[in-house]
């Protein structure tokens, strides 16, 4: 118990600040909320593509006796019009969060943002349109590869310099300063000439400049020297559990760590979750085995910790405490809710609950990353499941077959069996605990009267 102890005292004293400054940058909190924008849009869009592949024997041929051969074809519009738009998305909801920090107009450095995404993106392609009949004649386009998901980190990048361009001008009053006479709406806009102005300048020097070197463009320079790297890591299964390791021990503190860390990683994951949607819609097998609903659906199942099949071991508890906390937690837990376990239990500065916190996500991840590579169990197709869908439910609707969903239930047996003899403890002492309560209070009474 003296080492549980002095780590106790480590994640208090030392772990625990260092995490609360990282957690509490902000620039790191601008791509987590920034990137949260682009999550309705990842939603509404998987829910096209289970509607254009839904895995129901049959289905496909009804559809197609009622729509015609191109039903999925336009049911795909709906799909390109969400996912293939994240870049473009987290271009404005990155610089809208930062600028906000910075009490500047939100509005006008997104879009300012948006502008400079769009000037530093190869945006003209050369090609012949179908049916145009003249040979030479040639379209401008803006490619979707860099509006989608693989334009993410370009995006985030040009949000935080655009922001942090205009927050300096803006600072030093570098503006435009109607009368008082014009309406606000036009004062805004002409005060936003010079900062947004300063801002697309520097992103255009920098494209030129770029276009003189082997990269070509801004989006080669990041994914060779920033893409490539951060995907292999997170990417890969020691990747996956050194995350994990970091997110339990910020939980163990009272911080959220999958706020923290996840935030960091979210790009990367929906990078890989989409290289899954673009394989699947195209027939191919699927590149990924981590990617974001891997670790939501699967790694954590129950909320962090993979609390779900705690919550099922306290509802048979000997204490009182914590039967009332298995049933009051049981509910939350199937929708990935376990903030009531965590601070109930607690597990957080709990040195006894801290090994099988920690050991629990890291083994439900070792399991999933298997059994997904052999083939054993289907992987994630690239859909984004909403967190909150209770286990089984969402394990199908991710994969589109039965083995996601059974996959989820081995792991809450797994998970139950790695905290049982660790709760086992906590149970008997909380319970030494209450009858030594109940004796107190009854001497209280006998010496009342």
């Amino acid at each position: 118990m003296k080492i549980l102890d002095k780590m106790t005292v480590f994640l208090e004293e030392k772990f625990a600040p260092v995490a609360m400054k990282i957690g509490s940058q902000r620039h790191l909190q601008s791509i987590r909320d920034g990137l949260l924008f682009t999550m309705p849009f990842i939603i509404l869009g998987s829910i096209f593509l289970i509607i254009g592949n839904l895995p129901v024997p049959g289905y496909n041929e009804l559809m197609n006796s009622i729509f015609g051969e191109i039903w999925k074809a336009k049911v795909n519009y709906a799909v390109r019009g969400t996912f293939d738009m994240l870049a473009i998305i987290a271009s404005v909801g990155v610089a809208y969060s930062l600028a906000s920090k910075y009490a500047l107009d939100s509005l006008a450095v997104g879009l300012t943002s948006l502008s400079a995404f769009i000037i530093a993106t190869p945006t003209v392609i050369n090609f012949t349109p179908n049916g145009s009949g003249v040979s030479h004649e040639v379209a401008k386009a803006l490619s979707l590869n860099y509006t989608s998901s693989r334009g993410l980190f370009v995006a985030i990048i040009t949000a935080l310099m655009v922001t942090e361009i205009y927050n300096a001008i803006t600072k030093k009053d570098i503006t435009i300063k109607m009368p008082d006479s014009v309406p606000p709406a036009v004062a805004r806009s002409f005060s936003a000439l010079i900062p947004a102005g300063a801002s697309l300048l520097v992103v255009w020097i920098f494209r030129i400049f770029i276009e003189m070197t082997p990269f070509e463009s801004v989006h080669n320079i990041v994914q060779v020297l920033l893409g490539k790297p951060v995907s292999m890591l997170a990417g890969s299964l020691g990747g996956i559990i050194i995350a994990i390791i970091l997110i339990q021990l910020l939980w163990a503190t009272g911080l959220h760590g999958s706020a923290i860390v996840i935030g960091l990683l979210r790009p990367v994951l929906l990078v890989l979750m989409d290289e899954n949607r673009v394989a699947f819609q195209a027939g191919e097998e699927l590149p990924n085995v981590i990617s974001l609903p891997f670790y939501e659906l699967w790694v954590i199942v129950g909320g962090a910790g993979a609390t779900l099949g705690l919550a099922i071991i306290l509802l048979f508890a000997r204490s009182k405490q914590l039967k009332e906390l298995g049933k009051l937690s049981f509910i939350p837990g199937l929708f990935n809710i376990n903030e009531p376990l965590i601070f109930g239990t607690p597990i957080v500065m709990n040195p006894l609950l801290l090994i099988p916190w920690i050991i629990a996500p890291i083994v439900t991840a070792v399991i999933s990353y298997y059994t997904m590579a052999l083939n054993i169990v289907a992987r994630p197709i690239g859909i984004a499941v909403p967190w909150t869908t209770p286990a089984v439910i969402s394990g199908f609707l991710a994969t589109g077959k039965l083995s996601g969903a059974l996959l989820q239930v081995v792991l809450i047996m797994v998970s139950a069996a790695i905290y049982y003899p660790f709760i086992k403890i906590w149970d008997t002492q909380k319970c030494i605990e209450e009858s030594e309560s109940v004796e107190t209070e009854k001497k209280a009474e006998l010496n009342t009267i």
